[in-house]
């Protein structure tokens, strides 16, 4: 271990050469493997989102209770009572037509001009109720059990649909991540052969002179994992950038959806792709270094 650090110069020498030796090969494998792990840092992407998006509705869940708008507030506050002593309902508020209104402009944005040809408000006046999600059966159940109450809205489809697309994703994911292993694996080890091949003469004159074998290989292993790094830096700076364009173009035009902050969802991404490049540039490189002493 201490000779390798001592010559650690050397070995980065080599490796600049072998690199420089198959420089064209290199610079395609590098794209192959970036678009590969480009595809598995979109998919780590598309689980985060999709499971923090599931996570700020069901800690803001809450249900729209309709009435007759003919009440007036004595009934609609009695109404609202009824509401707040069911179990389960953290907070209850009514939401009068005007408030409904100016909302509906805030989601909409520019698009929100359209409530122009309205000759009157188009909205109702509901109860904005905040419920826990584990209790939402119990409490709709609840409620309609109320006289007066015209109608329940509840997100439920909506997070079960989620819940749903959250699933494929992630069962896509682990079927990705597998791809881009044995892809990589598989890109990473020839690469390392090859390398071997092409410097056969200079291997058996090291050997000749009692070099030791972790010193011929060594070079050969530091290609594989510089490879593998700088496929996935590739990777994971197409995949800010084009996180960026995505944030872009959803947070402003549709502002409602509860997406993740973009800085963390950019950290994690980082992490979790280039840990993964360097973890499997390491196995690719050992299992091309076991093949090619076998042959």
């Amino acid at each position: 271990m201490k000779n390798i650090f001592k010559n650690f110069s050397y070995f980065l020498k080599e490796t600049k050469t072998i690199l420089k030796l198959n420089f064209l090969s290199n610079i395609f494998s590098i794209l192959s493997m970036g678009f590969i792990f480009l595809m598995l840092s979109m998919v780590i992407s598309g689980v985060w989102i999709s499971s923090q998006m599931i996570e700020l509705m069901e800690e803001e869940a809450e249900i729209s209770v309709y009435f007759d708008e003919s009440f007036g507030d004595a009934k609609i506050n009695s109404i609202l009572s009824e509401i707040e002593a069911i179990s389960g309902v953290k907070e209850a508020a009514i939401i009068d037509k005007e408030k409904a209104y100016s909302r509906m402009v805030k989601i909409m944005g520019k698009d929100a001009d359209i409530l122009n040809f309205f000759s009157h408000n188009p909205f109702s006046a509901f109860i904005e109720v905040k419920i826990d999600l584990e209790k939402i059966d119990l409490i709709v159940d609840q409620i309609e059990k109320i006289n007066d109450i015209e109608h329940i809205r509840d997100n439920q489809s909506v997070l079960n649909r989620l819940r749903s697309i959250s699933s494929i994703i992630r069962v896509l994911g682990l079927l990705i991540i597998s791809a881009v292993g044995v892809s990589t694996l598989v890109i990473t080890s020839h690469i390392i052969r090859q390398g071997i091949y092409n410097n056969k003469e200079q291997i058996n004159t090291l050997k000749l002179l009692g070099a030791p074998e972790s010193f011929i290989v060594l070079p050969f292993f530091i290609e594989g994992l510089i490879l593998a790094l700088v496929a996935g830096i590739f990777a994971v700076t197409i995949g800010i950038l084009s996180l960026k364009y995505v944030y872009v173009q959803t947070t402003g035009p549709l502002p409602f959806i509860p997406l993740p902050p973009l800085d963390s969802l950019i950290k994690g991404n980082i992490i979790m792709t280039l840990s993964i490049s360097i973890i499997l540039g390491i196995i690719g490189s050992a299992f091309g270094l076991a093949s090619a002493n076998k042959s």
